[in-house]
């Protein structure tokens, strides 16, 4: 005899049962809700079936629960542990089987209704998020499960509403069916994470509506057509439109776009209700091969988006939200894929009045399968095919009246099928004013566009040049890189060199950044956790800390440099007091930007004021002179900077936010030099060379006037950074693993010779790793004119290197530092491949400040293009530029630091002066930095003039 049990329904592939069909996301503006948000009664199990369901009928005491907010996840609220994994199933594959063990969360919540909610009409249970699987009972009634964990779900609950003591019983189970169509590379975190509402359901209101709202850019009207389930009118007072639902009509308009986002208010009225409606127009196609919108192409600057808070997880609030569009509109960010699934509807509000294009992602990846080939992957079951075609409808309903969403995407990384081909059909069928995307579909049978991830540069730009192959019908289509630029540490490098690209090739129509945010959990014992920091028996550690924002929300250095390689107007100039502006706008004109300009020489600003340049329209650029530079400017290295500001606050910047900016340099620095008048002295234990002493049997500096200098000498290593270390599955070279091979972070140093000179000190060392021949034969060769001291290094490289250097420069420790000051790219870290974003100027930092915390911590917090750097009582000029480092523990302890709360500060401060750096890429997931970033070991010279500087600037 076969038992069957309560809890059958957590393994079945059917979406769930009792629920309504889907419908838009709306408040209306007169049927009452009411938020059950809150303190719930929780209980958790270690099994689907531990308990009995006797906790959803009336009258049972829970007194004895824990409590649990909701929205929220129970594991981020002391229950259980939330799990990291990219890609494997934290659990068998046996789709659609799931562990006994299946932690399973009952909630509880009893509430009254406000005295005035109506008694006519019905009223709807709504969940907005639970993961992953859900029963619900009110009242003892059992009214529904359901499974999709980002979609919403509504249960007809009018008839077992009562006046006072409502009991709302929700039992949540962590694994389900519904798992395997969720994989996304995120944090597994059961519960209750969206919003619950019971809303009220008058007689003759609308459950369903479609807002038709085309633009025409040829005669500049809009059509509109709102069709509603029930009969009603349709008012739009700004444009004087008052017509029945079903009925079309067509009136001049602004259209909507994500640079100007006109949204036009109206009302839905019928019998029962009054639903605010707000209407952009604009028309979305696939046309001459291009993705456009009102006729024209557009080019997305986009990212991707997880929903994440470092306390709260996915349980986002709306203040949350808006910093999210805010950050990435004032970062001139145009465009959000929100992966790995519909995001919480306010986000779609905000992207309608704010302005950015949205890919709607459907709540579906499989990528797990990926480990068997892609066997039982159940978007190419027929079994599973309802559950999609639930998820796909969730989607579009909820989301079809917002005119920021112009593409649908079926899902992230589930392979090919038919369940896929048959989303497609749906989605098409029921909207056919969007286009479609998705990202595994390589011969594009079922989609709009080609796209990829992670395709280096040399690839994208044969796709621009229609040189890839493929299908006929994908060589026809626009191309956009769905992922690219790995946000994950230090990085990504390389961004600028892909724009370009994109900007050469009008099929490239751009791409989206991996990702948005770091998702770290908040943590006392590590700052921030990431994957196994929870005793996970299988877990991907902080490839889930891959964002252009830290945890807290603050801008990574790779968000910057994001921000000035996308930014809107180009602003160049070869010194000749000319600049050519050029509008990269895809529709506004320049009209809402003001220009200035500022003239530095030698880092300070001696003169700015306002630049007069046209409105220009989208793609065109002209000739603007500049002024003559200030008659009272000193002699020196001089730079034009221009500035494009917003001339008036918008919605979403104040007046003056700098939306682009571009600097041009007018005349070159002489380079430091110190005449060789001095000559070495030598003492018993010292030699004396100007200001300086050095040890007489080691010739290593100690001292440079009054400040004390400890272990000065060649440095290649850097604490490599995950772009450095690479993936597991790549097969390109992976330079962080090499470099370790070879002990590049083990260097030893010979001593070959200390040489007094009449005029200099010279010492001659060899640095190599330990079990290889190869090595750096460095010469050291100081020279004084009796107050300055001059360092020039010398490298030749023996051996055959076959591989580049991290960096290559000097290292040494100061006993006291904290103020820095220099004259060179700032404010923030810069490297070879990602310094778009630094300026040239005068900055000045602590030496805390100038650390960049990543969440693994790795090398960081380089300012390039250094002049002159003041610190401890050390002034320091170099020829040529250098990129500048300080930190208050080694390279070794930043190396081997797994969190930030592994660095402790030091005694000393660690100096770094590097004449060069190996770029970063983006090898975390996509690819490793370009050749031309490559540090390659080649005979180098380059030098440094130490002096004192005043100790209350650097002390």
């Amino acid at each position: 005899m076969t038992f069957r049990t309560a809890t059958e329904y957590v393994e079945n592939v059917s979406p769930g049962s009792g629920a309504l069909p889907p419908r838009p996301w709306y408040a209306s503006s007169d049927a009452k809700s009411l938020s059950l948000n809150g303190s719930w009664r929780f209980r958790l199990s270690d099994t689907a079936d531990a308990e009995d369901d006797s906790f959803a009928e009336e009258g049972y005491d829970a007194g004895g629960w824990a409590e649990v907010s909701v929205p929220g996840h129970w594991v981020l609220q002391g229950h259980g542990s939330p799990i990291y994994t990219n890609h494997l199933y934290p659990f068998p594959v046996d789709p659609p089987r799931v562990p006994t063990e299946n932690p399973t969360g009952d909630h509880l919540r009893v509430f009254d209704l406000p005295e005035d909610w109506p008694a006519d009409g019905g009223a709807v249970l709504r969940f907005d998020g639970v993961e992953s699987c859900a029963r619900v009972w009110l009242n003892g009634t059992d009214i529904g499960e359901f499974k999709g964990s980002r979609l919403p779900h509504e249960f007809a609950v009018g008839h077992l509403l009562k006046t006072v003591d409502n009991v709302l019983a929700v039992r949540v189970h962590q694994w389900s069916a519904g798992s395997y169509l969720e994989d996304q590379d995120q944090w597994w975190l059961p519960g209750i994470f969206r919003d619950v509402t019971l809303l009220h359901r008058p007689a003759g209101s609308t459950l369903d509506f479609f807002v038709h709202a085309s633009y025409d850019h040829v005669t500049g009207t809009g059509t509109l057509r709102v069709d509603s389930d029930v009969d009603g009118r349709v008012t739009v007072p700004g444009l004087g439109v008052d017509i029945a639902t079903g009925e079309p009509v067509t009136v001049p308009v602004e259209p909507w776009t994500a640079e100007r986002p006109t949204l036009y208010d109206g009302v839905l009225a019928t019998e029962g209700e009054r639903v605010p409606l707000h209407i952009g127009f604009r028309t979305v196609e696939l046309s001459d091969g291009l993705i456009k919108v009102n006729g024209r192409a557009v080019l997305f600057k986009g990212v991707n988006r997880h929903e994440w808070h470092p306390e709260r997880g996915r349980a986002l609030d709306l203040e949350t939200m808006r910093e999210d569009v805010l950050l990435m509109k004032r970062h001139n960010i145009n465009a959000v894929r929100t992966s790995h699934y519909p995001p919480h509807p306010a986000f779609l509000d905000l992207c309608d009045e704010l302005g950015l294009w949205v890919i709607d992602e459907c709540d579906l990846e499989t990528h797990g399968f990926t480990e068997q080939a892609w066997r039982d992957n159940p978007v190419d079951d027929d079994r599973w095919t309802p559950a999609l075609l639930d998820r796909a409808a969730r989607m579009v309903e909820r989301d079809k009246n917002h005119p920021s969403v112009i593409i649908w995407s079926l899902g992230n990384e589930a392979g090919t099928g038919r369940g896929l081909t048959a989303m497609a059909e749906w989605i098409r069928g029921r909207d056919s004013s969007r286009l479609l995307h998705y990202e595994g579909d390589l011969g594009c049978r079922d989609t709009d566009m080609y796209s990829r991830m992670y395709a280096d540069h040399a690839e994208v730009e044969r796709i621009g040049r229609g040189l890839d192959g493929g299908t006929h019908k994908r060589r026809e289509l626009p191309f956009i890189l769905c992922e690219y630029g790995h946000a994950m540490g230090n990085g990504p490098g390389g961004l600028v060199d892909y724009q370009r690209i994109f900007e050469s090739y009008d099929r490239l129509q751009g791409g989206f950044i991996w990702e948005w945010i770091d998702h770290g959990i908040q943590d006392e014992r590590y700052g921030y956790a990431y994957g196994g920091d929870f005793g996970e028996e299988l877990h991907d550690g902080n490839f889930v800390c891959d964002g252009l924002l830290f945890p807290d929300r603050q801008p990574s250095p790779g968000l910057v440099e994001y921000k000035k390689v996308i930014e809107p107007v180009a602003i160049e100039g070869d010194g000749d007091g000319t600049l050519r502006i050029t509008n990269k706008y895809d529709f506004a004109d320049l009209s809402a930007l003001a220009f200035t300009w500022s003239y530095q020489v030698d880092g300070e600003t001696v003169g700015s004021g306002d630049l007069t340049v046209p409105a220009l329209a989208p793609g065109e650029s002209a000739e603007v002179k500049l002024p003559e530079p200030p008659a009272t400017a000193p002699a020196g290295e001089a730079h034009w900077t221009v500035r494009a500001l917003l001339a008036a606050d918008t919605p979403w910047a104040p007046r003056d936010h700098v939306v682009a900016w571009g600097q041009v340099a007018v005349s070159a620095r002489q380079a430091p030099s110190v005449a060789a008048t001095d000559g070495p002295v030598l003492g018993d234990a010292l030699i004396t060379l100007g200001p300086a002493s050095f040890d007489a049997r080691t010739g290593a500096l100690r001292t440079v006037g009054g400040v004390d200098v400890t272990g000065l000498r060649l440095d290649v290593w850097r604490a490599t950074t995950d772009n450095d270390d690479g993936a597991a599955w790549q097969t390109d070279v992976r330079y962080g693993l090499l470099w370790r091979k070879l002990g590049l972070h083990r260097m030893r140093h010979r001593l070959d010779a200390v040489e007094l000179g009449d005029d200099a000190l010279t010492v001659r060392t060899r640095v190599a790793p330990a079990a290889w021949e190869i090595g750096l034969s460095t010469v050291y060769r100081w020279t004084s004119d009796g107050n300055r001291l001059q360092l020039t290094v010398s490298v030749t490289p023996d051996g055959d290197w076959t591989v580049p250097l991290p960096r290559l420069g000097i290292r040494f420790g100061l006993s006291a530092a904290d103020r820095v000051r220099w004259f060179g790219g700032g404010p923030g870290e810069a490297y070879p491949d990602s310094r778009m974003a630094s300026t040239v100027g005068r900055w000045q930092s602590t030496v805390d400040d100038l650390q960049t915390p990543y969440v693994r911590p790795q090398e960081n917090g380089a300012r390039a293009d250094v002049r002159w750097a003041e610190i401890g009582g050390l002034r320091i000029e170099g020829d040529p530029e250098f990129f500048f480092t300080a930190r208050r523990w080694t390279t070794e302890q930043l190396d081997a630091a797994a969190h930030r709360t592994d660095l402790s500060p030091g005694s000393a401060v660690w100096v770094n002066l590097d004449h060069g750096q190996h770029g970063l890429g983006s090898q975390s997931c996509g690819p490793g930095p370009l050749p031309q970033y490559h540090l390659a070991a080649e005979p180098a010279e380059f030098s440094f003039v130490l002096s004192e500087a005043p100790a209350s600037e650097t002390r």
